[in-house]
C-alpha cells in the first residue's frame, strides 16, 4: 500500500515503546502568524483550531492561505491559516535529514546469528514524501531504524538491494535475480538465514517463485513487508521485521511469507511461501495461508511451532534452476465469458494457461456460443499447457462429482491444488524445461 488510508482502524494506531516518536518541547504561540513561523515540508506539528487539534506533517502547498497537512491515517486535510489559534512543531524536518545521513557502522555480536538481509522496495522502504503527500524509496540502512530490537536478536552482516521496485513492476527476470542473489548467503557458512523486503502487491507470487527455483535449501529464508510507510506511527514494519529476523534465525530451512497474524500488532505467522495470498488491500493482516496452517507463530517473545518442517542442513547444497517460460497467463471464467480468448494466447504465442474454473471442476458447456470445452481440448491438442484452479479461496477441485467435471476431464486438462497465483509461477516453471514430462512435474 503506497500510504493511503486504510478503511479497518482497529489497533491501527496501537503504539509500542519501540515506536515512540521523540519530541521536544517547542515554544507554543497562540493566534500566531504562520507567514512568520517557519515551517518546512516534512515537518512534524500540531495544528490548533476552534473545534479541534490536528497532528501530521507538513506538506508543501500552492496555496498560501492553506497549509497542508499529512495526518497519521493517510489522509491530507487542507487547513485555513486564518482558522489555527496555536501551532506547536514536535520535530523538524531538516532534524530527520541529519539523523539519517548519520550512518552508523554495522555492530556484531559473537553470541547471535549471521543474517543477510535484501532489500527490494514498496512501503517498507518508503518514507512521506513531504512535497507530493505520498511515499518515496528510503535509503537501505534506514529500514534498520524501525526495528531496532534486531540487533538483540541477529547480527545484520549484509545488506543488499539487486533492484528497487514497487512489487506490480516485477517480472520473472526479477524473481530470478532474487535468487541469484541469495545463492551466495546460502553457500556462505558464515551466515544462518535470509531476510527480504518487499512491496506486498505481488509478493506471494515472489515467495512462490523462490520456492521453485531454489533447490536443496539449507537454511531460513523470511520474506516480508509492511502496510504502513516505515515513517508512520502506525507502521507495521517493526513487528513484522522482528517476526522475520525471529524465522530467519530458526531451524526451519523453508520459504516463508511473515507478516502481521491480525489487525493487533501482537503477534506474525510465517506463512509457506507456496500457500499465502493476500485477502485485503490494507489491513496489517493482508495475507493468509490457503487450505493449510502458518508454519509458526511468532511474537516479540514466543516462537510457537504449528507443523512439520523441513530442517536446517548444512550438507545440502543449494543451487538455482530458474528455467521460466513467461509465455503463460491467468483466465478467471467468468459468466456469459467467450472462450474464444483461449485462440487469442493462441495466436501470440502462449505456452500455457491457468484457468479459474467454477465451482468444485466446471466449465460453461450448455450453451453453444459459451462452450468452452472444445476450445479448451482444441489448445490442449494443440500442445498447448491448460491447468485448472479453484476460483474460491479455500477447498479443492474435484472434477468427479458432476458430470459437467467428468467432460472437462476428457479435454486433458490438468487440475491442480494450488492457488492461483502459486499454479501460474508453478507452470511457468514447468514449461520452462523442456525435457520435463509437464504434467508429471506439475501435480507433484
Amino acid at each position: 500500500m503506497r500510504d493511503t488510508l486504510s478503511p479497518t482502524k482497529t489497533n491501527n494506531r496501537t503504539n509500542h515503546p519501540q515506536q515512540k516518536t521523540h519530541t521536544r518541547r517547542m515554544e507554543t504561540k497562540t493566534k500566531p502568524d504562520i507567514k512568520h513561523i517557519s515551517l518546512s515540508p516534512g515537518d512534524e506539528v500540531i495544528l490548533k483550531t476552534r473545534s479541534k487539534e490536528w497532528r501530521g506533517h507538513i506538506l508543501q502547498s500552492h496555496d498560501s492561505e492553506i497549509i497542508l497537512l499529512k495526518l497519521s491515517n493517510g489522509y491530507n486535510i487542507g487547513i485555513r491559516e486564518s482558522e489555527i489559534l496555536q501551532v506547536k512543531t514536535i520535530s523538524r524536518q531538516n532534524d530527520l535529514k541529519k539523523k539519517r545521513s548519520q550512518k552508523k557502522a554495522i555492530s556484531k555480536k559473537s553470541d547471535l546469528k549471521n543474517i543477510a538481509m535484501i532489500i527490494t522496495g514498496g512501503t517498507i522502504s518508503s518514507r512521506l514524501d513531504p512535497k507530493s503527500g505520498g511515499t518515496i524509496s528510503t535509503d537501505k540502512e534506514e529500514i534498520l531504524n524501525i526495528a531496532p530490537e534486531l540487533k538483540t536478536i541477529c547480527n545484520i552482516t549484509k545488506i543488499e538491494s539487486p533492484f528497487m521496485k514497487w512489487s506490480e513492476n516485477m517480472s520473472h527476470k526479477d524473481w530470478k535475480k532474487l535468487a541469484e542473489t541469495c545463492l551466495p548467503h546460502l553457500q556462505d557458512d558464515s551466515i544462518d538465514g535470509i531476510i527480504i523486503t518487499q512491496g506486498t502487491d505481488f509478493i506471494h507470487y515472489t515467495s512462490a517463485a523462490l520456492s521453485y527455483f531454489i533447490k536443496n535449501l539449507s537454511k531460513p529464508i523470511a520474506i516480508t513487508y509492511s502496510q504502513r510507510s516505515i515513517d508512520r506511527a502506525s507502521t507495521d514494519a517493526n513487528l513484522n521485521l522482528i517476526a522475520a529476523a525471529k524465522f530467519a534465525t530458526s531451524d526451519i530451512a523453508e520459504v516463508a511469507l511473515v507478516g502481521h497474524k491480525d489487525t493487533n500488532d501482537t503477534t506474525c505467522i510465517a506463512i509457506p511461501g507456496t500457500k499465502a495470498r493476500k485477502l485485503h488491500t490494507s489491513r496489517r493482516d493482508a495475507f493468509k495461508p490457503i487450505n493449510t496452517s502458518p508454519i509458526a507463530e511468532i511474537s516479540r517473545t514466543e516462537f510457537k511451532i504449528l507443523k512439520t518442517f523441513q530442517h536446517k542442513d548444512k550438507t545440502r547444497k543449494p543451487s538455482l534452476d530458474t528455467k521460466f517460460e513467461d509465455k503463460i497467463a491467468n483466465i478467471k471464467i467468468t459468466p456469459g465469458q467467450d472462450p474464444d480468448i483461449i485462440e487469442y494466447y493462441k495466436s501470440k504465442g502462449y505456452k500455457g494457461l491457468i484457468l479459474e474454473i467454477t465451482g468444485i471442476g466446471q466449465v460453461p458447456s450448455q450453451d453453444a456460443k459459451y462452450n468452452w470445452l472444445p476450445k479448451i481440448k482444441k489448445a490442449i491438442k494443440n500442445k498447448m499447457i491448460i491447468c485448472a484452479t479453484a476460483q474460491t479461496i479455500n477447498g479443492t477441485l474435484n472434477p468427479n462429482i458432476y458430470s459437467a467435471g467428468r467432460d472437462l476431464q476428457k479435454t486433458g486438462i490438468i487440475f491442480l491444488k494450488e492457488t492461483s497465483e502459486t499454479a501460474l509461477i508453478k507452470l511457468g516453471w514447468a514449461l520452462g524445461h523442456r525435457q520435463w514430462n509437464k504434467k508429471k512435474k506439475l501435480l507433484e
